[in-house]
């Protein structure tokens, strides 16, 4: 495993930040990390990357114990805080230059990860001079110095617009395909469109620890149908993959498939067959916004 967390708890003074949270990440996964304000995303983090111990319980990187070996730890992971700290008075490649030396890592490594990041056109400029968008490029080139095996980043999209969010986004799936990503973030779409896994944490507790299609249900497909004419169950059942209808009231059925084919274009052959017209077909699916409120109010 690339990240083990095991029975991790964290008091500050009479309040617990973490209570008893475990999980692992192997190799290669991109993994959403996922909780209100104040859930226990940015300390566990920081437990993870050294920066601050837990109270209780067992954290390895690489099979390193942040506790007992926390150097190791350090060189196997890159780290992105939530308030990236920049120096906005140095030029791009002189700071990543500045990095660079405190790694104790080769000057070539630099222009690689100045073009690894998108940053080639901007590296003559002071990082005062750069948008938001840019100045998470530089925080990420830093965080990627070393070669990392493992990535963690905090809120790595914050206060983006939508053009720096596809361009973060499209780089974080680049990077995750030779190395473990850990982030967290509030932006659902983002995770929706990078990770194949999520973990959401409330009041210090983890909640939930799945593969995000089957957090989202989408093994199932649920269609809200709409018909002109009233129809009886007994000849919805003629719909191939249909394992559950309900009538919700008059001629309004929303029926589930044990399918992720788009079943709208069955339904509406089903409805020509039969006589009948379909005034609506809409998919139904809980997005995982609606489920992190259900499991985080």
């Amino acid at each position: 495993m690339s990240i083990e967390v095991q029975q991790v708890s964290k008091q500050y003074g009479t309040q617990k930040a973490l209570d008893g949270v475990s999980f692992s990440i192997k190799s290669g996964e991109i993994v959403g990390f996922l909780g209100p304000n104040g859930a226990g995303k940015s300390t566990l983090m920081k437990i993870i990357t050294t920066y601050i111990s837990q109270s209780e319980g067992v954290v390895t990187v690489n099979g390193h114990n942040v506790s007992t070996a926390p150097m190791q730890v350090k060189q196997s992971v890159g780290y992105l805080p939530e308030h990236n700290p920049l120096y906005l008075d140095m030029y791009v490649k002189e700071y990543i230059h500045f990095s660079a030396q405190v790694h104790g890592v080769a000057k070539e490594r630099v222009n690689e990860v100045i073009a690894q990041v998108g940053l080639t056109p901007e590296a003559h400029k002071k990082i005062g001079q750069l948008s938001k968008g840019y100045r998470q490029r530089v925080g990420l080139a830093v965080a990627l110095l070393h070669d990392p095996e493992v990535l963690i980043l905090d809120e790595p999209t914050t206060g983006l617009d939508p053009n720096q969010l596809v361009d973060i986004r499209n780089l974080i799936k680049e990077i995750g395909k030779t190395k473990t990503v850990l982030f967290s973030t509030h932006i659902m779409q983002e995770v929706e469109a990078v990770c194949d896994r999520v973990i959401i944490i409330n009041k210090g507790r983890i909640v939930t620890d799945n593969k995000l299609a089957d957090l989202k249900g989408d093994k199932d497909q649920i269609i809200e149908v709409e018909f002109d004419l009233r129809v009886e169950e007994q000849l919805l059942n003629q719909l191939p993959k249909l394992t559950k209808a309900i009538n919700l009231h008059d001629n309004t059925w929303q029926l589930t498939f044990d399918t992720t084919k788009d079943m709208r274009p069955a339904i509406f052959d089903f409805a020509h067959d039969n006589g009948l017209k379909l005034l609506q077909s809409q998919v139904k699916n809980q997005d995982l916004e609606s489920l992190f409120r259900s499991l985080t109010k």
